[in-house]
């Protein structure tokens, strides 16, 4: 099937999208430790920009600045839990079928990678696990473009930051489809006009980027 002609980039998240969300292994810590389940969800989405991540994310506090101000927000909430504790299990494993998608849409249009990180030695590329898989080896080289929130000193859903990798692709928002696992990062994309897809699982994304850009992804090729 031929590409959508109006189509002429697909940009993306990573975590969550090319490996499996850290909000399993969040979920997982939250069991061991007997805390409440989406406890780190809860505290991630209070105060969501000036929070401990927000400001991890934007390279504004480092991860002994973390650990401190995570456990500070943690135990308002009731349930002390030190930032420590989460970011080991920010790396994800990674989805091969994710990255065969991404391969082919790399043959018919721009591809781009937006992702809100820290400046750690868990995260997405600095986990021992991750370097030895090759991991971001694999997927980082792919894209025409890349922008890193603790680089760029801004992180999703800033508006700017979608529009800021608009301006590295020479594309516009309504020629874009943008796939990311959190709906909150979605919304600025499609507000731009930019073809949101939400990241629930691999099947339902590949679906909905085939519809989005007239590819067919091969599951057996791509697993």
């Amino acid at each position: 099937m031929a590409a959508k002609p109006e189509i002429e980039a697909v940009i993306w998240d990573f975590g969550g999208v090319f490996t499996s969300s850290p909000f399993e292994a969040f979920n997982r810590l939250e069991a061991e430790k007997g805390l409440p389940k989406d406890l780190v969800r809860k505290v991630n989405s209070t105060n969501p920009d000036t929070n401990a991540w927000a400001l991890f994310e934007r390279n504004e506090i480092d991860a002994a600045g973390f650990d401190r101000l995570f456990l500070e927000e943690s135990a308002a909430l009731g349930h002390p839990l030190r930032g420590a504790d989460v970011l080991p299990k920010l790396s994800g494993e990674l989805r091969p079928r994710m990255v065969a998608a991404l391969k082919a849409c790399k043959q018919h249009f721009k591809v781009g990678c937006i992702t809100n990180n820290v400046v750690s030695m868990h995260s997405p590329g600095q986990d021992e696990g991750q370097r030895t898989a090759g991991a971001m080896a694999q997927v980082m080289p792919l894209f025409d473009a890349i922008i890193e929130s603790s680089k760029a000193g801004v992180r999703k859903p800033d508006p700017r930051i979608y529009l800021m990798m608009c301006e590295l692709l020479a594309v516009k928002p309504g020629a874009c489809v943008y796939l990311d696992d959190l709906g909150i990062n979605c919304k600025p994309a499609a507000a731009l006009g930019m073809k949101a897809i939400k990241v629930v699982d691999v099947d339902q994304t590949l679906g909905e980027l085939a519809a989005a850009t007239g590819l067919t992804f091969d599951a057996e090729q791509a697993a």
